[in-house]
């Protein structure tokens, strides 16, 4: 007999962490499957080279895309999950976005549920990841119950130049919310202050443990208070095998040590990251499922999400000698412009540049203005910003097995937004006395990932009402599995332009209350 928990959660990212912390403290028998390990600490974890350009941390896998080019997916395979070397800006989606909302290029659809179901966990959400913002100065932020947990991460001088620049020509630029364990006395850090402020922290591992990240703030906490909470790294789940009705999850099929093992449990959780929850349940199918688990609807692997996104380095005149520059964002072009009556998105500072990346970037004939200059002049003069516009949701956009290849097929959408989002911040920037003309760094979104690569992966496996055009119910339970949910961003029907994090963090919290509430029951 297979041994048996009450609760299995595959997969220790934000999503299933959140959830595995959530329930621990009731006592259950709980077993947290990581098909990684922990990420090792050392001072590689801060070296541009080996985390950008050798992608040391990235999972050393070949997926492919649909016109049969190979490349590397931009996943992560640790305690912690992608979260280890996320950014940590951790915003709540705008009330807005859970409606249905028209772009030109078509509609962001609307969400079963409205803000006000997530509200409640969005603070819960904010202080268990801890959460550092001001309300007040978004113009576009939702409706909270609270400050924020803890202080805006304070800008350093040039920053805070540039913030009182873009507030001159009208614009409202803000403090950006941050999950990090950072305690500042006077801009700086306090003694005891976990983290430093260090240059490397947007896509770095934090050697310090000083990002919020899903293993610092959730699993190693909780498997030091609850002695009911398991966890097993080096355990690749290979299958869900239902029991002879279909209709419940009876064994999960485990890989590790180069042994198969079997646990069952009352509930299943799956939350691997959407792309490979959805890769998951594609590769369980039997007789009862024959597209795959919970795949009645032909929606799992579809309707693929991640933003339209650019990491974009502006050169400056003077140097810019800000150290930790992820401190500022402006959302004033996130429901449209002056010129245009559709949204754009988000504009927000990223990590500082480092030479290494330059070195290894493809670099563009406008730069013959600086031939001479090196390439640390370059990121000493560089100011960096991420720019994410919404991807709309399709149904030819999917991932999918073809044999045992992996195929990820995505089509551009929605991109005239994003060009134009690019144009704001490039006139932006003129004002603000930074060179007009922007580098676009793909290294950022990881080795050889294009711009539609694996970042902010979401909505393959949507929840909704209409099981003929949803996944999951509004818990994130599968119609068709009684016992099965997912706790990762799979569920998003649409996916805004905010970062998912703090979405995917609040709605675990949602679902393992619906859990607990069944365990009790």
């Amino acid at each position: 007999m297979p041994d048996h928990y009450d609760v299995i959660v595959i997969g220790s990212g934000p999503g299933g962490a959140s959830l595995a912390h959530r329930l621990a403290p009731t006592g259950k028998r709980i077993l947290l499957l990581e098909r990684g390990d922990y990420l090792p600490r050392s001072r590689a974890n801060w070296d541009a080279q080996t985390v950008f350009v050798d992608g040391a941390y990235q999972a050393p896998e070949t997926w492919h895309s649909s016109d049969g080019k190979s490349f590397h997916p931009g996943l992560h395979y640790y305690v912690g999950g992608n979260s280890k070397v996320y950014g940590a800006a951790l915003f709540r989606m705008r009330e807005r976005d859970f409606d249905e909302i028209v772009h030109k290029d078509g509609l962001s659809p609307a969400w079963p549920l409205k803000y006000d179901a997530f509200e409640p966990y969005y603070a819960e959400a904010e202080r268990l990841f801890h959460v550092h913002g001001r309300r007040g100065e978004d113009p576009n932020e939702p409706p909270s119950s609270g400050p924020f947990p803890y202080p805006a991460v304070s800008h350093e001088p040039r920053i805070a130049a540039l913030s009182q620049s873009l507030s001159r020509d009208g614009l409202h630029p803000f403090h950006l919310p941050l999950g990090i364990l950072l305690d500042e006395k006077d801009g700086k850090p306090a003694p005891t202050s976990i983290c430093i402020r260090c240059d490397a922290f947007d896509g770095f591992p934090c050697l310090l443990n000083g990002k919020a990240d899903a293993q610092v703030m959730c699993v190693d906490p909780a498997l030091k208070a609850y002695p009911n909470l398991t966890l097993m790294t080096g355990a690749y789940v290979s299958k869900l095998q239902t029991d002879e009705s279909g209709r419940a999850v009876k064994e999960v099929h485990v890989t590790t040590g180069g042994r198969e093992e079997r646990f069952s449990a009352d509930i299943v959780v799956v939350a691997c990251g959407a792309l490979s929850s959805a890769l998951l349940l594609l590769r369980s199918g039997n007789d009862r499922h024959p597209n795959g688990l919970a795949n009645g609807s032909g929606q799992v692997g579809r309707n693929y999400m991640r933003h339209n996104q650019s990491i974009l380095m502006a050169l400056s005149h003077q140097p810019n000698d800000t150290v930790f520059q992820k401190t500022l964002a402006v959302s004033d072009y996130y429901f449209g412009a002056d010129d245009w009556d559709f949204p754009l998105g988000l504009i927000q500072m990223c990590a500082t540049s480092h030479a290494a990346q330059i070195r290894g970037e493809a670099l563009p004939g406008w730069l013959e203005w600086v031939p001479k200059m090196p390439f640390e002049e370059m990121a000493g003069h560089s100011m960096d910003f991420w720019l994410s516009s919404e991807d709309l949701p399709r149904a030819e956009n999917r991932i999918f097995y073809d044999g045992e290849r992996v195929v990820l097929d995505v089509t551009e959408g929605n991109m005239e937004a994003h060009h134009r989002l690019k144009n704001k911040l490039e006139r932006m920037l003129s004002r603000a006395g930074a060179h007009p003309f922007l580098l676009e760094r793909s290294l950022y979104l990881g080795k050889n990932i294009p711009i539609g690569g694996t970042a902010h992966q979401a909505g393959t496996a949507r929840f909704g009402t209409d099981p003929a055009t949803s996944v999951l119910d509004v818990d994130c339970k599968t119609h068709e599995i009684d016992n099965l949910y997912l706790a990762d961003a799979s569920f998003f029907p649409s996916i805004g332009s905010v970062n998912p994090t703090l979405t995917i963090i609040a709605n675990a919290l949602r679902v393992a209350d619906r859990i607990k509430q069944r365990l009790e029951a």
